[in-house]
């Protein structure tokens, strides 16, 4: 029986592990980190995390999967915007945006070890688009399912991920303390806020805004 260190602590190879696959997206980080992600295999992984090959395969379909098995978190997002049937569709999916953001604020140094892989290859980040898309995807039928509108519910859904995206990315790189929950609800007040003064400089643009204010020539 082989063993391996991961993060300090010792492993030893077998037919079964607990938490192998926790154990195998820590070693995909701790080598993507040391030789590199093009230059690290997946049965490399496997070693360092004390698993045969053949049970990484069973976990993840290549190693680029390691750093986005997060459906977890899509459906959590889902599931909490369809259960709170008494709010409006908005607080749903504020709601719904606080529990992912809760579920991964305690990780942080992972994430920016994540982060920093995803940004040095296109490849990760094209990924990581499409995942996000994913994200999108489901929360827009959530909402149609809620009776928003199909249009009301692309833009709904189009406009959350996009919020969480950008205040997951300000989140990892202010370093300040504040959890990624604080952030995210700071971030949608800024949207808030953009959008009234996007909608008052309309209105003051508007055609007959301006009536009455000078006298005819």
């Amino acid at each position: 029986m082989s063993r391996t260190v991961i993060g300090g602590k010792l492993y030893r190879m077998g037919r079964w592990e607990p938490d192998a696959r926790g154990r195998m997206q820590e070693a995909a980080l701790e080598l993507f980190g040391e030789r590199g992600y093009a230059r690290t295999t997946a049965a490399e992984v496997a070693e360092r995390a004390g698993v045969t090959e053949r049970t990484f395969f069973r976990h993840f379909p290549d190693k680029r999967e390691v750093l986005f098995a997060n459906d977890d978190l899509r459906d959590r997002l889902a599931a909490t915007v369809a259960a709170d049937e008494g709010a409006s569709p908005v607080e749903a999916v504020a709601a719904g945006l606080d529990v992912v953001a809760g579920v991964l604020q305690d990780r942080r140094e992972v994430a920016v070890r994540r982060a920093r892989i995803i940004a040095a290859h296109a490849e990760l980040q094209e990924r990581e688009l499409k995942k996000l898309a994913s994200w999108s995807t489901a929360l827009e039928h959530v909402l149609r399912g809620r009776g928003l509108a199909g249009p009301d519910a692309m833009l709904l859904a189009e406009v959350s991920v996009a919020v969480f995206r950008v205040a997951y990315a300000r989140w990892l790189e202010e370093g300040t303390g504040r959890g990624l929950v604080a952030t995210v609800r700071e971030t949608l007040a800024d949207l808030g806020d953009l959008f009234d003064h996007a909608v008052q400089g309309l209105h003051n643009h508007s055609p007959g805004s301006h009536e009455g204010r000078h006298p005819p020539g």
